[in-house]
């Protein structure tokens, strides 16, 4: 076999001391291992720190606002009461004033009959002005009196008791029997009438 001739190589050759500060020179440039372990626990901490400071903020607003609803649910609860309260006092009193008005009349009545003289036309005189005081009670209380005679029937606000033969046109009411009244302009009572007869 022929003898290989070998290269020679350009490389110089290294000496103990320089690869003794080679390897001097790669450990300082390599970072230690241990920290990167506490590099990694700063930064999870800093999120976790915020999340618990906005689950804290959530928690307060959350009772808030829950204080708020019991607050407004009790204040509903308040309107309501006193809703039906008030209800209830305007169906007990609600002829309060009405029955005000006719005190005055109870008391002419009252003094018509303890009057003993048998002056009739004294009688009669207050009679009349028991009349006036009533019809008083009655406009102040919204009460409105319907005698409706020669007007044309209307059977929301009259009550024929029977037809009459009449000069009149038919249907037209002849005579009032009882005066009806209205409420509010709601019939409260319908005038009871005679109504003239087709001719």
């Amino acid at each position: 076999m022929e003898d290989q001739k070998q290269t020679p190589s350009n490389t110089p050759p290294t000496s103990p001391a320089d690869q003794a500060a080679e390897a001097q020179a790669a450990q300082s440039a390599t970072p230690p291992q241990t920290a990167e372990p506490a590099a990694a626990d700063d930064v999870a901490s800093q999120p976790a720190a915020q999340l618990a400071a906005q689950l804290a903020e959530q928690e307060a607003k959350a009772r808030e606002h829950y204080d708020m609803y019991l607050r407004a649910v009790a204040e509903a609860e308040n309107i309501r009461r006193r809703a039906q309260e008030d209800v209830a006092k305007a169906h007990k009193f609600a002829i309060e004033s009405f029955a005000e008005h006719l005190l005055p009349v109870m008391d002419s009545l009252q003094a018509a009959l303890a009057d003993g003289s048998g002056d009739i036309a004294k009688l009669r005189e207050g009679v009349e002005l028991t009349a006036k005081q009533l019809a008083s009670a009655f406009e102040k209380g919204r009460m409105v009196e319907l005698n409706p005679v020669g007007e044309k029937f209307d059977p929301h606000r009259h009550q024929a008791i029977s037809m009459v033969p009449s000069e009149q046109e038919p249907n037209t009411v002849v005579a009032v029997l009882q005066r009806g009244y209205l409420i509010a302009d709601r019939v409260l009572r319908p005038a009871l009438v005679t109504v003239a007869a087709p001719k």
